[in-house]
């Protein structure tokens, strides 16, 4: 099973006395919609609902009531001049202390939104997989970093993401949901040459994208066509990853060009999702 790097159990765990911010109106031009909440203890918050002015004010708003003992009046808030933002809508936000029953409720609700992001698999700890993670850790994804060296694993140091120790990583393509990404980069290029021909198999991925050279994409079309007579099936590889234009090979380069190519192609595919099955329920 793969491990799972948590921190709003642990942010929950550290700060138990807190509340629960949460949007609970969006009209016009906002920062974030209704689906935008964070928690504010004395001394620390965990997630957003737009920052700028209105997250100042929700912040001390709930910190007041932290400190008074008193229930914070809701909010209904203009981003106007008047509070020094210009974004022309209107947002309301409540305010809940938290509770054992609000943090379960919390905790299952941050499970399904987390479950339900596009799954990028990341096929390699070294240096560049371990950068390419932390790129994308800050996305609204849910990133798995797979490999089949534990030290590597254990090794890395990105937060907020899944880690899967397994000897048969093609194996967890096959398991993959609709829609998920796959990125290879493994220390074996027999290995990668695996795992990216399973990926390419797929009809609904919404990315296959492998590290490596000219002479790399040569070898991996000749071997694709040699071993599975479909050389068609290497149009959908994107090789190399985070585009040709700026030539720069340091991992962390390589993974801000291709986290931003990741994470077009996976959110275009679940907005692409998304707009077929409301055709499908007019």
């Amino acid at each position: 099973m793969p491990a799972l790097r948590e921190d709003i159990r642990d942010f929950l765990r550290r700060e138990p006395v807190s509340i629960l911010v949460e949007v609970t109106g969006a009209a016009g031009s906002t920062p974030r919609d209704t689906d935008a909440w964070m928690l504010v203890s004395d001394r620390a918050i965990f997630a957003t609902i737009g920052g700028g002015q209105l997250e100042y004010m929700a912040i001390d708003q709930a910190r007041r009531a932290l400190r008074s003992g008193l229930a914070a009046e809701p909010m209904n808030v203009p981003l106007g001049p008047e509070i020094g933002q210009c974004c022309g809508g209107r947002v309301g936000l409540s305010f809940t202390a938290m509770n054992p029953a609000l943090a379960k409720n919390l905790i299952s609700r941050s499970d399904r939104e987390m479950a339900a992001r596009p799954h990028v698999y990341v096929f390699g700890a070294g240096h560049v997989g371990d950068a390419l993670a932390m790129a994308l850790s800050l996305a609204p994804l849910r990133v798995v970093l797979v490999d089949t060296r534990e030290d590597e694993l254990m090794a890395s140091t990105v937060p907020r993401i899944e880690t899967c120790l397994t000897a048969m990583p093609e194996a967890v393509v096959r398991d993959a949901p609709a829609g998920s990404s796959f990125v290879i980069l493994t220390h074996d290029h027999a290995l990668d040459f695996l795992i990216t021909a399973e990926a390419l198999k797929r009809a609904d991925a919404a990315y296959v994208g492998m590290i490596g050279s000219k002479t790399k994409r040569t070898t991996f079309r000749n071997w694709l066509s040699r071993e599975f007579g479909q050389p068609g099936l290497f149009e959908n590889l994107i090789c190399p990853i985070g585009g040709t234009t700026l030539k720069d090979k340091r991992p962390a380069v390589i993974a801000t060009l291709a986290a931003a190519e990741i994470m077009t192609a996976a959110l275009s595919w679940t907005d692409s999702r998304v707009n077929r099955l409301r055709a499908v329920s007019r």
